[in-house]
């Protein structure tokens, strides 16, 4: 970052902000491919869950044998992944804190790139009847465990390395790979729905998408092994007293509780909606809705283009105004217009569906645009890998990442294609309480011993101009 090292410690002062304009040519150069290297890998990874939540309805005829209850099976086959995304956060969180971010993230990559492409060459439920599915759960559970660490070591990664006062604009180059890797599904999905059609996809071509993801994940591999570590994370790791990954964890649940409970809050709102509207939707308004596979992929598809041309100017914008007031607008937004979305879904009429898709899609990316820069921030550096990964999987694990399970279950249960607007409303309202706790951290440092933001009055007393909301005196 820039030329300054000044201690972290709370009694030398707070940490200097580092800017952008301040950066030499080789910083900058250094931002951008930590950047663009992170985003490679969260984009291979949103493209494997993305291909998996597409070719759900054939899955569930060529892995579960197109039984009553398939579709049941296939969701809790993408479920079952996050049943041991916890576990992975927990280990791969403290190791990433312990022997470096860059590290983790050249073995997740990796290792969710062959799980995926392994799925590929399944053997069909036809061929070897239940082993099928038992080896489809087998490696979920290794993406599972991969994905873990995959996500916050990428956005820990961006952050620690963005200036201060763009961390934002940076941040969000990595959900603009989230919303690639899934449009990239989507549009893989639905051209060879249209290309080779139902029975084309039954024959054999839903195995194209899975294996596609090794030479790309090779590509995002070669990417990561030539990042280094942050300066930020260096300075920490330099203070840092703790001789084990297990230490760094049992210091994160004993002295951060609170910011624990802060992260899984705003987690059960973001991946909700993330699951909902771009894994389990298609699924939704084909079998709930009857909808065409082919036009319900072209529809979500425009969302996502959409969302992706608005993300990045959205993220710079959190940098000027603050994180806090685009989360709340989503959180209010979810848990007020969700169900009215799914009403318009439920209508037929084509424009008022698409109208319905562009509600959720407005409110995600706001969440979106927000989450790299913010969620990291929530941490001090030297538990902030650990912090992020279990607190996050552990609260996607429960209501996020079966999602999509649980609402088709009780759409099958109460007849009612509400369902998911009702759940997204509830998980709207418990982000909208996490947010309300939240330190503004716009142009603050992530330097430091302490939570970012906890030190705001001290940088007023020394005259700094804050953005937003400025946190009480702790």
């Amino acid at each position: 970052m820039t030329e300054q090292t000044a201690p972290a410690h709370r009694e030398s002062g707070p940490p200097p902000i580092t800017r952008e304009i301040d950066l030499s040519p080789i910083q900058r150069k250094t931002v951008r491919k930590s950047v663009m290297g992170a985003m490679a890998g969260n984009a291979i990874e949103w493209f494997d869950y993305g291909i998996y939540g597409y070719l759900a309805v054939h899955l569930s005829t060529q892995i579960f044998g197109g039984s009553e209850n398939a579709i049941l099976w296939t969701l809790f086959g993408f479920a079952v992944s996050f049943l041991v995304r916890p576990l992975g956060g927990a280990i791969l969180g403290p190791l990433g804190d312990r022997i470096g971010r860059q590290k983790v993230l050249v073995f997740t990559i990796m290792m969710i790139s062959v799980a995926t492409a392994a799925i590929g060459l399944l053997p069909t439920f036809e061929q070897v009847g239940w082993l099928a599915p038992v080896l489809l759960f087998l490696l979920r559970i290794v993406q599972g465990f991969s994905a873990g660490g995959e996500y916050a070591g990428a956005a820990v990664y961006m952050a620690e390395h963005a200036p201060d006062d763009r961390r934002g604009f940076w941040g969000s180059f990595l959900e603009f790979g989230t919303l690639l890797g899934f449009s990239l599904a989507a549009i893989l999905v639905t051209a060879l729905e249209f290309i080779v059609g139902t029975e084309g996809m039954e024959a054999g071509w839903w195995r194209l998408p899975f294996l596609l993801t090794l030479p790309l994940g090779l590509i995002a591999l070669a990417m990561r092994a030539r990042l280094h570590e942050s300066a930020v994370f260096e300075e920490a790791k330099e203070q840092d007293t703790r001789t084990s990954a297990w230490q760094t964890l049992r210091d994160l649940v004993t002295q951060q509780p609170k910011q624990l409970l802060k992260i899984m809050g705003i987690t059960i709102l973001i991946n909700t909606a993330f699951y909902l509207v771009l894994t389990y939707m298609p699924t939704f308004l084909q079998t709930s809705l009857d909808m065409d596979g082919t036009q319900a992929g072209l529809m979500l598809v425009g969302v996502q283009l959409v969302m992706m041309a608005v993300i990045i100017p959205m993220g710079a914008l959190t940098d000027r105004i603050g994180r806090r007031p685009l989360l709340l607008t989503a959180a209010i937004g979810f848990t007020l217009f969700s169900v009215p979305a799914i009403m318009l879904l439920n209508t037929g009429n084509i424009v008022l569906q698409v109208l319905g898709l562009a509600i959720f899609g407005l409110f995600l990316v706001m969440l979106l645009c927000n989450i790299s820069a913010s969620l990291p921030a929530l941490f001090p550096t030297t538990v902030r890998y650990a912090g992020f990964a279990l607190g996050y999987n552990v609260a996607t694990s429960l209501l996020g990442g079966p999602a999509g399970l649980i609402n088709e279950a009780l759409i099958q249960e109460t007849g009612s294609t509400l369902v998911p607007g009702f759940y997204m409303m509830a998980a709207g309202i418990v982000g909208l309480l996490a947010i309300l706790t939240f330190n503004e951290t716009a142009g603050r440092s992530l330097r430091g011993d302490i939570v970012p933001g906890d030190d705001d009055q001290d940088r007023l007393a020394i005259g700094e101009d804050l953005i937003g909301k400025v946190a009480k005196d702790r």
